[in-house]
C-alpha cells in the first residue's frame, strides 16, 4: 500500500508489534509521517507526535531492524536512521 493511503497504527504485516496498539500515531494518517526530504515543519510535525510517544523507543528499533527505508518512525528521519546504524557498527 503506498504510505499516503496508509492510516497510522495499521500493521504493516499480519502479525503487528506487541507495542503497536500503544503508539501516539495510531488512528493518524500516515501522510503525516511521510513528509518530503525538504519539508522541514512537517517533518518536526512528525517529530513532535513521537516526542510524546509513549513507544518511540521500540518504534525506532523496528525500523531500524527492518531498515524502513522512508518516513519518520520513533522520531527519526531515514537519515537519522542511517546514522544511527553507522554509529552502532562503528562501536560493534
Amino acid at each position: 500500500m503506498r504510505p499516503s493511503t496508509r492510516i497510522a497504527g495499521e500493521p504493516t504485516t499480519t502479525k503487528e508489534p506487541s507495542w503497536h496498539a500503544r503508539a501516539a500515531c495510531k488512528g493518524l494518517d500516515a501522510a503525516i509521517f511521510y513528509p518530503s526530504d525538504d519539508d522541514v515543519e512537517a517533518i518536526e510535525v512528525a517529530k513532535a507526535v513521537c516526542a510524546a510517544c509513549p513507544v518511540s523507543g521500540p518504534c525506532l528499533e523496528h525500523a531500524l531492524s527492518v531498515r524502513e527505508k522512508s518516513g519518520v518512525w520513533g522520531g527519526c528521519t531515514e537519515r537519522d536512521r542511517r546514522r544511527i546504524i553507522r554509529q552502532r557498527r562503528r562501536s560493534a
